[in-house]
């Protein structure tokens, strides 16, 4: 893969990154804040694929997948724990 493409991907990534932040921080609801939360994960899964195509090493595919799955089992969670919560309608917006 170009260099190119690699550098493409690591500031598509940190741009996903910063969106989520600012939702995270801002998000009217706590499902939205989760979501958000994924987003910034799936983007910290891009830059270490990216990682391992700029060295070479696949050690960082390993990382990837192993985020991966914390993220899915972790997603489980949160719409568990949300689901048993009570329903609270959302603040304005600030």
């Amino acid at each position: 893969m170009s260099a190119v493409a690699v550098t493409f991907l690591v500031l598509a990534a940190i741009l996903a990154a910063l969106v989520a932040t600012v939702r995270i921080l801002r998000g009217p609801t706590h499902a939205d804040r989760i979501v958000a939360l994924d987003i910034f994960l799936a983007a910290a899964i891009a830059l270490a694929v990216a990682a391992s195509l700029g060295t070479g090493r696949t050690v960082f595919l390993d990382v990837a997948i192993g985020l991966a799955l914390v993220g899915f089992v972790a997603t489980i969670g949160w719409a568990r724990l949300l689901e048993r919560s009570p329903r609270v309608q959302p603040r304005g917006r600030r």
